[in-house]
């Protein structure tokens, strides 16, 4: 049974490719045609499977709406906490993830610092958009006439002498967070905050939400926060993988 659910299984990344006649299917499985037809017959029963005019076969409707599903029910949140609170017993800092969503940038979950000084973030409060970390991961994944219309249209208020003046340098910092796939924000919205971020990605590779470390000076320097980096991408990369479903879940 585990071998015929197997084979089943693997007829569809290679229907992904394109459409496939019998031959081809029972070629890419190593099975005789007379197989390969009870397992197409079998899918197309379920609706995961279509066979066109022409004979040849291609992925399903019904397999598009169950993706499309599993995907609105997916609840990012949940899966990243327990990440998000490794990460935090590992460092000890102040862990956010943020989503966008109507353009607005949101803190969607926090777990606390174990230092007697905290951040005053909170949960489902809009962050500073044009200078905090988690935005210029989530604005840099935008298509750009999209990022390019948002930024002409924002505010640029100076938080402090390192916040982000205007849209043209919005608009390049954003250019620079989607090439290295990181973000900081070092003092751009308090000065004696600084802050680093990684996107957690989707199926399709695109950026769903921004997870982030922040601490006061008082506690670390900059430089000490930036090599916090490797741990805050591999936390991100892990959360990515189940949300994903490239990965089952494991311990960051």
């Amino acid at each position: 049974m585990s071998q015929t659910v197997d084979r089943a299984l693997s007829i569809l990344p290679l229907l992904a490719e394109g459409p496939a006649d019998l031959g081809q299917v029972a070629d890419r499985l190593g099975v005789h045609k007379s197989t390969a037809l009870r397992l197409l017959r079998t899918l197309h029963e379920h609706g995961l499977v279509y066979r066109q005019s022409d004979q040849r076969y291609r992925l399903g409707a019904r397999l598009f709406a169950l993706a499309q599903e599993a995907m609105e029910n997916l609840d990012v949140r949940e899966i990243a906490h327990a990440h998000l609170v490794r990460l935090n017993e590992r460092c000890g800092h102040t862990v956010h993830l943020a989503v966008y969503e109507e353009n607005e940038v949101l803190y969607i979950d926090k777990v606390e610092s174990r230092y007697p000084v905290r951040m005053y973030s909170r949960i489902g409060k809009p962050v500073a958009i044009t200078v905090a970390a988690v935005a210029k991961l989530l604005l840099a994944d935008l298509p750009e006439p999209e990022r390019r219309a948002l930024a002409e249209k924002l505010d640029y208020p100076m938080y402090t002498p390192r916040s982000t003046p205007h849209a043209a340098a919005f608009l390049q910092e954003l250019a620079k967070v989607r090439e290295q796939g990181w973000a900081t924000d070092l003092g751009g919205h308090e000065e004696s905050i600084n802050c680093v971020a990684a996107p957690i990605r989707g199926a399709d590779g695109r950026v769903v939400a921004a997870m982030s470390v922040s601490a006061p000076n008082v506690v670390v320097t900059a430089d000490e926060l930036l090599t916090l980096l490797p741990l805050v991408r591999r936390t991100a990369d892990a959360i990515s993988g189940e949300y994903s479903g490239r990965t089952p879940a494991e311990p960051t």
